[in-house]
């Protein structure tokens, strides 16, 4: 299954844990609270240092923006501040921002905004860098459900995403609007010279793609949280991975340690070849993949970028759910780097404001 349609990526494409799309339907993002993000960063902050550490709330704004924001505020040069992790725009969100601020210096003052608001102002002896976050925590609100006449589908919906994951998919985020990022990512292997951000943006996409295809493969074949002989394994929470080869473990050993949720099956985000590399069946897969996408995987080791693993398998951790009236209200801890909308695609097909189905 191919998830490009010449130049975009559609992620629609992308098949289902549960079989096929879920027959619930919903409405996201009608207001930004329904989708509210609040970063769990884990970091003791000593109170001292030329760093000073700001704990913000934003409404409606990409991370981006809320940096230029504070810059604006504050005088400090974007690269003097510092940020974990990108988050969505179409939310309400909490997370850390850290500039330099000399020690003499009194705490700015911040004016009252609707869009942005600093709840907590600390120092702290370092910068905060991109990706010093354990994860986030989302509370997700689906309006006005509908569930073509198969109510308990959701209910059995719930309680398997609880109790078995999702696919990890990248979520359509990763690859900008309207899944256009793809024509980044070509055009810098053709030579075109693009800005750092942009740059990032380009090699982003395209090792997201060919992952999501790699994880997609494997849940056509039912194996995306099952081992695959010749399988590069993770161990859950944490980026430690070693390959079936040289474990010295049988085949139905792997497949308990994943029942476990010990160890998950681990796919290729591609670059420069490193070890450890799946043999088998699970190098067949990478392979038969990897033609499907040869030109960005040779941009890809061209640009330089080193090969990954990721967890085919995504589990949200402390998921709870309630129901206040038509709507379904979601909650669960998601490790950096994971996607909400991966969650939620396993349980209803979230709508736009005034999108029908």
């Amino acid at each position: 299954m191919c998830l490009l349609s010449g130049d975009v990526v559609d992620v629609d494409r992308l098949a289902y844990a549960r079989g096929e799309a879920p027959p619930t339907y919903g409405t996201l993002r009608a207001r930004p609270e329904d989708f509210c993000v609040e970063e769990d960063c884990n970091i003791a902050l000593d109170d001292a240092g030329e760093h000073l550490w700001l704990w913000v709330e934003k409404t409606g704004l990409t991370t981006p923006r809320a940096l230029e924001i504070v810059s604006g505020l504050t005088g400090v040069h974007p690269r003097h501040i510092g940020y974990a992790g990108l988050k969505d725009r179409h939310a309400l969100t909490q997370q850390w921002f850290s500039l330099v601020w000399p020690i003499k210096s009194p705490l700015p003052e911040w004016p009252d905004r609707d869009d942005i608001r600093v709840l907590t102002a600390r120092r702290h002896g370092r910068k905060l860098k991109r990706g010093a976050h354990r994860g986030n925590t989302f509370t997700l609100r689906v309006r006005d459900l509908s569930f073509q006449d198969n109510r308990e589908a959701l209910g059995a919906d719930l309680e398997r995403v609880r109790a078995c994951g999702v696919p990890n998919y990248f979520g359509a985020q990763r690859f900008g609007r309207d899944g256009r990022n793809i024509t980044l990512s070509r055009a810098l292997f053709a030579g075109r010279r693009l800005s750092r951000n942009r740059r990032g943006f380009a090699l982003s996409a395209a090792r997201s793609l060919i992952f999501n295809a790699m994880v997609d493969a494997r849940v056509r074949a039912g194996n995306w949280d099952r081992p695959l002989v010749g399988d590069v394994c993770m161990l859950d929470g944490s980026q430690s991975v070693f390959a079936w080869a040289d474990a010295g473990q049988s085949e139905d050993a792997l497949a308990q340690r994943m029942d476990r949720h010990d160890l998950h099956p681990a796919a290729l985000l591609p670059g420069k070849p490193q070890l450890p590399a799946t043999s088998e069946a699970a190098a067949d897969l990478e392979a038969d993949i990897g033609a499907q996408y040869a030109e960005l995987i040779a941009g890809l080791a061209a640009a330089g970028v080193d090969s990954a693993r990721r967890a085919t398998r995504l589990l949200p951790r402390d998921f709870s759910w309630s129901f206040q009236e038509d709507d379904l209200v979601l909650s669960f801890w998601l490790p950096s780097g994971a996607f909400a909308t991966s969650v939620l695609r396993e349980i209803v097909q979230a709508r736009a404001p005034g999108e029908h189905e």
